[in-house]
């Protein structure tokens, strides 16, 4: 058995290959990009997690911990490793201190969040075997964590001086904010869509060949007349989506592979396409709903607009700070000295 756990979905409408070689899905085409800075922007952990394949001795219980609705308590289990149990109390800080970027990107992508965690786990169970050794007490591991002392501190301190105002932004600056920059604010239309993915390389051979594309075309027929949701969950490969009936989610159409959108651009809700050929299977696709698109209301975009204003006054709170404090203390460089240094070995 394969000891390892996959990245993200084998299988989805928008799979393309991942770029440490591994086949995912992102729900975004090529052009795209991943997440934004999703892999390690934990502040105390720096380790990539695509370096990572995680054995299932790891056991992650929740990924709810970034859902505001699914409210956990301190003392919940959120992962086992062997015997020890992963508590939301451990994980929580690391979650705390994730950009709001990064947060985003993770509520939207509950496989990434687990990933995430994962790697998080890994590196406390490193940690824990190093203070077993005594790695802590080695010279070079002294020096580095008074660095890192040093910068903690100074940043924990500046963050605090820059702090926002617990009222701001007012309804008011957010209102004015809205209206001036409602013009950008344009909704591209979305297709709520919904697939049974059948299995079949290219190079399988002609009987299995025609055994795949007669499954896909029994799966349109049945999918145009019956109930398409419990034909995902009985015959779709892709299992995560099946366990949903089928349901990939809301997707804008330029996040649409072009194979898949140019079948179901302008069909109306319900509609099933034919069976679509791409490099791994047959697709058979239901557009569950669509929106057209639109303007977006203050409501839509009010927490939105409240954190960017929030960062920006954050930001020039901080430059203003730190500004005056150079004033303040002016720094002199010998930078023919610094020149030398750089160069010694």
């Amino acid at each position: 058995m394969n000891d390892s756990i996959p990245h993200l979905p084998l299988r989805t409408i928008l799979r393309h290959p991942d770029p440490e070689g591994s086949e995912v899905s992102r729900l975004r085409p090529k052009g795209h990009g991943r997440p934004a800075r999703v892999d390690a922007d934990f502040r105390a952990f720096r380790f990539p997690i695509s370096a990572f394949r995680f054995p299932l001795s790891v056991i992650l219980l929740s990924a709810a911990l970034l859902v505001p609705c699914a409210l956990l308590a301190a003392d919940d289990v959120i992962a086992r490793v062997g015997e020890t149990e992963i508590r939301a109390a451990q994980v929580k800080p690391y979650l705390d201190n994730l950009s709001e970027q990064d947060r985003e990107a993770l509520e939207k992508n509950p496989a990434a969040l687990s990933q995430a965690v994962r790697a998080l786990i890994v590196q406390q169970q490193l940690f824990k075997e190093a203070l077993a050794v005594g790695w802590e007490k080695t010279p070079e591991v002294v020096e580095q964590i008074e660095r890192n002392r040093q910068g903690v501190i100074a940043e924990s301190y500046i963050q605090s001086v820059a702090r926002v105002p617990d009222g701001f932004p007012s309804d008011d600056e957010i209102r004015s904010v809205y209206e001036a920059k409602k013009a950008d604010l344009k909704v591209p239309g979305q297709l709520r869509l919904a697939q049974v993915y059948v299995a079949i390389p290219k190079d399988a051979d002609k009987p299995a060949q025609e055994k795949a594309k007669a499954r896909a075309d029994e799966a349109a027929k049945v999918g145009k007349s019956g109930d398409f949701a419990a034909l995902a969950r009985s015959k779709s490969d892709e299992r995560e989506s099946a366990s949903r009936g089928g349901e990939v989610g809301w997707l804008a159409e330029s996040q649409i592979r072009p194979e898949i959108r140019t079948k179901v651009a302008g069909l109306a809700k319900g509609a099933v396409t034919e069976p679509i050929r791409l490099g791994d299977g047959w697709y058979v696709v239901k557009v569950l709903d669509t929106k057209e698109p639109h303007t977006a209301t203050l409501d839509e975009v009010k927490d939105q607009l409240a954190r960017a204003l929030r960062a920006e006054r954050a930001r020039a709170n901080r430059e203003t700070y730190l500004t005056k404090l150079q004033q303040q203390s002016p720094v002199a460089l010998d930078e023919i000295g610094l020149g030398k240094l750089l160069k010694q070995p």
